[in-house]
């Protein structure tokens, strides 16, 4: 009895020994048999990565609803190095300004460059209001400068590498935890959240509405 491989034409990556003796058919269910088993290894391993993504989703979400800033709730302290590097500290406008803080995916994406420029273009509407205007992502403070100064954004960019503060607010994710979510929060001038909108894809009604809430408080 001759033993030889499988030609890897038949079974890409897979050189299993059989017998000259084989005929035809046995042949055709032994490639059955290890398409099968290949296929399974595939759904399980598929398997375990959609699980471990939903037991971090899982995790996540619960941390979120512990932690969720609501309508009504003072906005938390925090601090977190800006774009030029320098150190904001939220109590600096907290009780003396009307409050726009908005979190984002990405600096540059799409999404976010679309809605970052719509706040850029509305900002002296924001001024007349009062109102300071603080987006907040997970991106260095080298990445947020170069976003800012693409684009001329005349507002404040935080680095909240960690995501401590997304955190801190209770920001909703997207996809089972892989895509930070896009929430804006408005405060009053006595640090209470007046308003939430969250939305992934209206990247640019979150504008709209910041100035539609502002403009109720005038």
């Amino acid at each position: 009895m001759r033993f030889t491989t499988l030609p890897f034409s038949i079974m890409p990556q897979l050189a299993l020994p059989y017998t000259s003796d084989m005929n035809s058919m046995q042949l055709r269910r032994l490639i059955k048999i290890l398409n099968y088993m290949k296929i399974r290894n595939l759904y399980r391993f598929y398997l375990i990565i959609y699980l471990l993504l939903f037991t971090s989703y899982l995790t996540f979400s619960q941390d979120n609803r512990m932690n969720k800033i609501a309508i009504g709730s003072l906005v938390p302290s925090f601090k977190m190095p800006d774009q030029n590097g320098n150190l904001f500290n939220i109590n600096s406008v907290l009780g003396k300004k009307n409050i726009v803080i908005y979190f984002y995916p990405k600096d540059d994406s799409p999404g976010c460059t679309a809605q970052a420029c719509s706040f850029r273009d509305q900002f002296e509407v924001f001024k007349e209001a009062d109102a300071v205007i603080i987006g907040i992502s997970g991106q260095s403070v080298e990445s947020h400068k170069e976003f800012a100064e693409k684009h001329r954004l005349t507002f404040t960019l935080l680095s909240d590498e960690e995501n401590k503060v997304r955190k801190q607010f209770g920001v909703p994710t997207n996809l089972l935890g892989l895509l930070p979510g896009r929430v804006t929060y408005i405060a009053d001038k006595t640090g209470k959240v007046i308003y939430i909108f969250n939305s992934q894809t209206k990247a640019k009604e979150h504008v709209d509405e910041a100035l539609r809430i502002l403009k109720e408080l005038q």
